[in-house]
């Protein structure tokens, strides 16, 4: 803007020249004694180049106010527009730092989970830690199913063997033990190796000591004096439980001939249900026992009852011939009576006095 103005005043002071150059030359001309043709058109000419100076000047003018008022309201327009994206951008700048709140809360919590992660690859790298966490597991699963006089935990068998769990079943079967310890280190070594010698050796590991857990579960819990024929093996990991199955058929039947049950969390919640069934349908049978029991009781006591009532019925059956026959001789008395008071007492007096006489 203030580049235009600049050229405008400019553009002013040269029309201001011009115009003054031209009544110069009037002035010279009308101080000229005779017209000189060359000098009248000049002056025509310069008549008309001013006209057309001042026609320049307002149009110039009428152009700088049309800048001007186009400059106005671009500038009210450019004004209005940064107000708007002010507004636009201080909204999106709030949007974005409530974002990175939510985004900071899911990185507090991806750090806890991460730790939480690193505990529990903890737990599970030490043999003790891993056969306490899948104690802790079994528990929440034994004590969420089955009523509290239905199992035991630690539970010191016949042989001095401590099983984890050992769950009371009338025999058959008998009770049943539980072992919630799991072979971890070979499984780990599986999923690191590589195809090829390395996976060979790995399976072969997993194997044995699945296997050698196996039978050392069926030798120290299987048909010991107060247990079953079989025993369960609990996995806390579904992945050993699936890799098992799905690669190791072998170790599986194996445990099977064992009587060796192997189990995961949800196979062993399973199982838990299909006992409580079992529970209930031998309550079910004892309360049916107890109710035999109970109904022959009390048909003694209905017989005895209906002794009873006959004695009873018979004492009232007496009763009522006795009252019938109270009731008989009371009506000959009552007849007695009549036949007494009908009598003429005129007619017995004088044989009374004839037999007071004598």
């Amino acid at each position: 803007m203030e580049d235009s103005g600049a050229l405008l005043i400019v553009g002013l002071i040269a029309v201001a020249l011009l115009v003054a150059g031209g009544f110069w030359l009037v002035l010279n001309h009308l101080k000229q004694p005779r017209q000189d043709p060359m000098a009248q058109w000049q002056a025509e000419q310069l008549a008309s180049l001013t006209a057309r100076l001042q026609a320049l000047a307002e149009s110039q003018v009428n152009l700088q106010s049309a800048i001007n008022q186009r400059l106005d309201s671009v500038t009210h327009r450019l004004g209005e527009g940064f107000s708007q994206n002010a507004e636009k951008t201080a909204k999106s700048l709030g949007e974005i730092q409530e974002r990175l709140t939510v985004i900071d809360k899911a990185q507090d919590n991806l750090i806890k989970l991460s730790n939480d992660v690193v505990g529990l690859q903890d737990i599970l790298s030490n043999k003790q830690a891993r056969g306490a966490f899948g104690e802790i597991q079994l528990n929440d699963l034994v004590s969420s199913i089955l009523p509290p006089t239905a199992y035991e935990f630690q539970a010191t068998l016949t042989n001095g063997k401590r099983a984890d769990c050992l769950i009371h079943l009338p025999k058959p079967p008998g009770s049943i033990a539980i072992d919630a310890k799991f072979p971890l280190e070979s499984y780990r070594l599986l999923q690191a190796a590589e195809r090829g010698d390395e996976r060979k050796l790995a399976e072969r590991a997993f194997r044995v000591d699945v296997l050698k857990h196996v039978a050392d579960i069926a030798e120290r819990y299987v048909a010991i004096e107060g247990t079953a024929d079989s025993a369960l093996m609990f996995l806390p990991s579904e992945a050993v439980y699936a890799e098992l199955h799905a690669n190791f058929r072998d170790v599986v039947e194996k445990s099977f001939a064992a009587k060796v049950w192997i189990v995961s969390p949800t196979t062993m919640m399973a199982t838990l249900n299909t006992v409580r069934a079992i529970l209930r349908d031998v309550r079910m049978r004892e309360q049916a026992g107890l109710i035999q029991k109970e109904v022959a009781v009390l048909m003694e006591d209905i017989r005895r009852l209906d002794k009873r009532v006959d004695n009873l019925q018979n004492h009232f059956n007496q009763a009522s011939r006795d009252i019938d026959d109270i009731v008989i001789s009371s009506k000959k008395v009552t007849s007695r009576a009549g036949k007494i008071e009908e009598l003429e007492l005129d007619k017995v007096e004088p044989v009374v006095k004839l037999v007071v006489e004598n």
